[in-house]
């Protein structure tokens, strides 16, 4: 016996035709995504290099202006609790050799709000953290002429309104071996005579600076350098072996271009590589995205690139 397959039926319409037969969906087709074109490239080229270039240079002037001071202040901070434990512990330096960088004094002008401690350097460097000492002269209070030299207009500005006392003004010190008032017997500039002979026994401190404008934007690059001279009548002993002369980045408006060149040509290339790499993430991903990632790093990139630059500016900026 021979079996059939029954064949389908197609249904019938309510109207007695034939129902059309029921067609699956099309696969959805996916159109690729265009490739950038060559102006959008260079549009991505010319806009990241811009942004970057705008937000470096706009970071370094508000660092040196405004946020370096709050770096200069926590410097401040951790120096004034290192050299007030070394005072307690009797082995703060009282000279004449001193490691750069080390607190050597603490400074007090109440007549202008200075409250700073005194650092031993006086190149570009080691300013930022506040006043420094000059190496080739003895420490504030001690007998002789000691010279402390300070910024007038970044990094806190410590000195920015030295040029503002007046003789009889009050200048408070302390180092390992006591405290010593001072009085401002003078502020002298450029072609100003100069004071009389310190007498003998006595001590005698010369505050340096920069001679900071009115405004802030043109004190960037002072003109000239003010001198504040101030005398105590007792002094402390002075050990003998001060250097006799010190490096050029350490005398008044010194750089240290020589030093740092290395260490700027490194953070320069950082920021290359941050410019480069911006522009290929910004071919795949969105261009918001790629700017909240990096912006953190390139600010990090900057503030060091920053550092680096004030060394090679003036040293009493």
């Amino acid at each position: 016996m021979t079996m059939t397959t029954p064949r389908p039926t197609t249904p019938a319409s309510p109207a007695g035709g034939t129902a059309p037969a029921v067609k699956a969906p099309a696969a959805r087709r996916t159109e690729p995504r265009p490739a950038p074109s060559q102006g959008d490239d260079l549009w991505s080229v010319v806009s990241t290099t811009s942004v970057m270039v705008c937000l470096v240079a706009g970071w370094m002037v508000a660092q040196m202006l405004y946020l370096g001071g709050l770096a200069q202040d926590r410097a401040q901070d951790e120096l004034y609790t290192e050299f007030r434990a070394e005072l307690a512990a009797g082995t703060a330096p009282i000279g004449p050799v001193t490691e750069v960088g080390k607190p050597v004094a603490t400074l007090s002008i109440p007549h202008i709000g200075v409250d700073q401690v005194v650092v031993e350097g006086t190149a570009s460097g080691d300013l930022l953290d506040g006043p420094g000492h000059l190496r080739n002269t003895v420490l504030p209070g001690q007998e002789g002429t000691s010279a402390v030299f300070g910024r007038a207009s970044t990094y806190g500005a410590p000195f920015a309104r030295i040029g503002d006392l007046v003789d009889g003004d009050q200048i408070n010190v302390t180092t390992a071996q006591g405290e010593v008032r001072f009085r401002v017997i003078g502020v002298r500039r450029a072609g100003d005579p100069l004071p009389q002979p310190r007498p003998d026994g006595a001590a005698r401190l010369v505050l340096v600076s920069g001679e900071a404008s009115g405004s802030r934007l043109p004190s960037l690059s002072p003109g000239q350098v003010v001198y504040v001279d101030a005398e105590a009548d007792e002094a402390f002993q002075t050990p003998a072996g001060l250097p006799r002369v010190v490096p050029e980045p350490e005398q008044a408006m010194g750089t240290e271009s020589g030093a740092v060149m290395p260490l700027l040509t490194l953070c320069l290339g950082l920021l290359l590589a941050l410019t480069l790499g911006v522009i290929a993430a910004r071919q795949r991903f969105s261009t918001a995205l790629v700017w909240v990632v990096t912006t953190p790093v390139v600010i990090a990139v900057a503030w060091l690139t920053t550092d680096v630059v004030m060394r090679l500016l003036p040293n009493l900026m």
